[in-house]
């Protein structure tokens, strides 16, 4: 696992195109947050974070989710890790905890950059949005974590980089959501309180203390959880050709 683990970090730290990819986004931000920046109200540094925060899973997100889990599809290495021994349990839970690795990185960095950005166009951010907006950075993570626990099941089960990529943004923007709550609504609105985008709200609600906090955490360990079950599901179900 630990010699897996190695040669992950060493790949994706070494990837280029990670760089290259994150360093234009966040370029490409302050641009936006400048043509902007002449209509800045008291508010502005909360409502923008919000809106950043939640393109993050898709933007940031997808970019890093390619980058761990789809490369190997594209390039054949997952037939060759599971051709060598490798533990195919093993390959998902070091997959998932590179993403939660950089991922946590990445959305730490965001607020950061959102505050740095925004004292630089003279909108200095208070104590209290600066919390707010950390915590809401954690809950788009955890979605982002989340989604691609789902979109595992995928990757694994049907082993082809276009439907996996697809499900996570899928996932990230928002349309399976929106469908399955709709069709909740309809016919069992109770059971929409269990979707991730209510699970997440509430995880938010907690932090920022309008709300408890460990059932709403309890729910989200167990649907990242039951991701994961199912993708070694799917991953050992499938037959690999050598």
């Amino acid at each position: 696992m630990f010699k897996l683990m190695s040669a992950e970090l060493y790949r994706l730290l070494h990837k280029k195109s990670l760089y290259i990819y994150f360093t234009a986004l966040a370029a490409g931000y302050f641009i936006i947050a400048f043509i902007r920046s002449g209509g800045f109200d008291e508010n502005s540094v909360l409502a923008d974070a919000m809106t950043l925060f939640t393109l993050l899973p898709a933007l940031a997100g997808g970019f890093l989710f390619a980058a761990v889990y789809i490369d190997d599809l594209s390039s054949k290495n997952l037939i060759t890790l599971v051709g060598y021994g490798v533990n195919k349990l093993t390959i998902i839970f070091v997959k998932f905890i590179l993403m939660a690795l950089f991922g946590l990185v990445l959305f730490g960095l965001a607020p950061l950059y959102h505050f740095a950005v925004y004292a630089i166009l003279g909108r200095p951010v208070t104590a209290e949005i600066a919390a707010t907006v950390c915590a809401a950075s954690l809950k788009y993570l955890l979605t982002a974590l989340a989604f691609a626990a789902l979109s595992g099941v995928v990757t694994y089960g049907l082993q082809r980089a276009t439907f996996a990529i697809v499900t996570y943004l899928l996932l990230s923007f928002g349309v399976v959501g929106g469908l399955v709550s709709t069709v909740l609504n309809t016919f069992a609105p109770s059971l929409s309180g269990f979707l991730m985008s209510a699970i997440s709200d509430r995880i938010l609600l907690g932090m920022l203390g309008s709300g408890p906090l460990v059932l709403p955490v309890a729910e989200y360990v167990v649907y990242v959880l039951a991701g994961l079950v199912l993708s070694a599901v799917a991953f050992f179900r499938k037959e690999m050709e050598f």
